[in-house]
């Protein structure tokens, strides 16, 4: 698979099967993965790795924490802002409605909207899941490394036929992630993410969310000199 039809087939994958994904490919995709970018080579990152009982531990106190309505706010963590703007928020239901339509989930039903919202913490069923975490008192710049170190992560999956889905959802839910995964409180939680082998039967996989039209985010300077002198030299 060429880097092209690896970005161009990544999608969020929100239900997998229960083939196992070897220690020996999760090791090689982070192998891979470790040679993400970063600002003057720091490396910001730490990935926590979870499978068998242990991932299970992680769901079942997860899972009795969101079923209570013992979730932290994403603000609470600074990681969303409390009202976004119009296109942030448009967008966000745009995916949200196209993913509840599939599912046959109507607007205003609370229960099924919860119950889907919990697949989060089950890993979609994924039988690996992984944690990607920074050092506490690095800031933006770093949190953009870690950033590109979970696209690097998503797009070696590809490589080995895997696919993921990365998961802010977890930021509600940190305690025992931390706890189970023996986390120093010395870093803090970046993304979840599931890896495994998507369910190609599962409706849910067949979402594709919309992107904006590249002429509407792309801003390019100084290309008519550059497009001219390419026309003379041709």
């Amino acid at each position: 698979m060429d880097v092209f039809e690896a970005i161009q087939s990544r999608r969020s994958m929100r239900a997998f099967t229960d083939e196992p994904v070897s220690r020996d490919t999760v090791m090689k995709i982070l192998e891979i993965s470790q040679r993400s970018p970063s600002g003057t080579n720091t490396q910001p990152w730490h990935v926590h790795v979870c499978a068998g009982a242990v991932r299970q531990a992680i769901t079942d106190d997860v899972l009795t924490l969101a079923r209570a309505g013992k979730a932290d706010s994403y603000e609470q963590h600074d990681y969303y802002p409390a009202k976004w703007a119009d296109v942030h928020r448009d967008r966000r239901r745009g995916v949200g409605w196209s993913l509840y339509g599939l599912l046959g989930i109507q607007k205003g039903d609370r229960e099924a909207s919860a119950r889907q919202g919990a697949r989060n913490f089950e890993f979609f069923d994924a039988p690996v899941g992984l944690f990607i975490t920074t050092d506490a008192y690095l800031t933006r710049g770093s949190w953009s490394d870690a950033g590109m170190y979970i696209q690097t992560i998503m797009l070696a999956a590809r490589g080995f036929g895997l696919h993921t889905c990365p998961q802010a959802a977890w930021i509600q839910f940190q305690a025992p992630i931390f706890r189970h995964l023996q986390i120093p409180d010395d870093q803090v939680l970046v993304s979840g993410m599931s890896l495994g082998h998507a369910d190609p039967d599962a409706i849910e996989n067949t979402l594709i969310s919309d992107r904006e039209d590249v002429a509407n985010v792309a801003h390019l300077h100084g290309f008519e000199d550059a497009d001219e002198s390419v026309a003379a030299a041709e």
